[in-house]
């Protein structure tokens, strides 16, 4: 089973080059499950039962189930559906001394560079085209190895080796073609996606990595993969969702967009869309605001986004005690001031949820000395107000375009999810 659910991990990633695939993909599989699509523009009819998911910008979605009677409340896993890349500037062409033409791109959070470099790129996203009077999404991959980011020999950079700052306008701007290719970048995005060039308006793309996930290691417990922050959480989610009983509470399949830049927008953990969600759900049910606010008191949320491994090579990077390895259980993430919104409460909640689902847990502080990451939990927690802890599965190289984490993890917060959702 640890083997075929990672397959089924990077089958779902390969299919998710962007935010917006990954969506997308998850709109299909909830659709193949008896789930409708709501719109926010649109007046909603709920029933006592029903299935429903509803988007925001194509980047973010929640999914969410009716009991068929009572209400005690909400349970939610949220995740995010975006990963550190860089994002393709208007006007995206460079030429350089009337023999090459790269790429004007910008860095979207916080990665680690080097990896980027020497390996088959492509470009992946969305653009927009007015058809008649209604302004259209048509999503892209040019699915073909088109880009590549050279590094500068040795030779040239003798220093290269002793720690090199890489400058995101200079070093990281991917070769697209000989001087051939010139004026042809957009003229590929249009055809990939089936419009014509002088048709876009406008288009969110961006790099992304070709090289195949794969299983791999002395007893194949590896899995390496781009995207795994945070589509291995995000995938997990949604199994354990659709399997769960999902009875006597509103379940709720959560996927947000922009974490890795803050979630400072309209389709973020910050923004109102879980929030919006939630209270027209509650008003659909003829439920008043009190009660909406009595439900929250009731519920349980588990913030999931991926955690660091101790990696081999450098162990001294993790805390003295709280070590978490791959393959052997989902992480708690702790933080005294407050990046994650775990407390002695959801963690203890937690806790029992995976001995019930027989599954093991680990526990994660930042050194203290050492500044760590956020996640989404507790910027959700300032629109919805509940209990929160923060999780997600042990790896390495986070933030690379190729990162590795254990392949039996994926089992473990399915099962959890799964007895989460019952």
């Amino acid at each position: 089973m640890y083997r075929e659910t990672a397959e089924q991990l990077l089958a779902f990633i390969e299919k998710s080059p962007s935010c917006f695939h990954a969506i997308k993909n998850m709109k299909e599989i909830l659709s193949a499950d008896g789930f409708a699509e709501l719109k926010e523009e649109d007046k909603w009819e709920i029933t006592k039962g029903g299935r429903y998911f509803v988007t925001r910008n194509d980047s973010s979605i929640v999914a969410f189930t009716i009991p068929e009677t009572g209400f005690t409340g909400y349970r939610i896993m949220a995740s995010h559906s975006d990963s550190p890349t860089f994002k393709i500037k208007e006007n995206p062409e460079m030429e350089v001394d009337h023999k090459y033409v790269k790429l004007n791109v910008e860095r979207y959070g916080g990665m680690l560079c080097a990896p980027w470099f020497d390996r088959p790129l492509s470009v992946a996203g969305r653009v927009i085209v007015k058809e008649g009077d209604v302004f259209v999404t048509k999503l892209v991959d040019v699915d073909r190895d088109l880009l590549m980011i050279p590094n500068l020999a040795i030779h040239m950079n003798r220093e290269v080796n002793d720690g090199y700052k890489y400058n995101a306008q200079v070093d990281m701007l991917p070769l697209y073609g000989d001087i051939s290719s010139k004026d042809t970048f957009m003229r590929t995005i249009a055809e990939n996606a089936g419009v014509k060039e002088e048709d876009i308006l406008g288009h969110d793309i961006f790099l992304y990595n070709r090289v195949k996930g794969s299983i791999w290691g002395a007893n194949e417990e590896f899995v390496s993969s781009s995207r795994l922050d945070d589509l291995q959480c995000a995938f997990s989610s949604l199994q354990g969702f659709l399997k769960g009983d999902k009875k006597e509470y509103v379940a709720v399949h959560c996927v947000l967009d922009n974490e890795e830049v803050g979630s400072g927008t309209k389709q973020g953990a910050a923004s109102t869309f879980l929030y919006d969600t939630l209270v027209r759900v509650n008003e659909c049910l003829g439920l008043s605001y009190e009660e909406y606010l009595r439900g929250l008191a009731k519920s349980f949320m588990l913030s999931a986004d991926n955690a660091h491994a101790v990696h081999p090579n450098h162990k001294e990077a993790a805390d003295p005690v709280n070590r978490p390895y791959m393959n052997e259980g989902i992480v708690i993430k702790h933080s005294a001031n407050q990046k994650y919104c775990t407390d002695g409460v959801s963690a203890a909640v937690f806790k029992d949820l995976c001995r019930e689902a027989g599954v093991p847990f680990q526990t994660f502080t930042n050194r203290s000395d050492m500044l760590g990451g956020s996640t989404l939990g507790n910027i959700s927690n300032t629109k919805v107000a509940l209990n929160a802890v923060d999780i997600g599965l042990p790896q390495l190289a986070m933030h690379s375009p190729y990162e590795t984490a254990g392949v039996k993890d994926t089992c473990y917060l399915i099962r959890a999810a799964e007895k989460f959702f019952k």
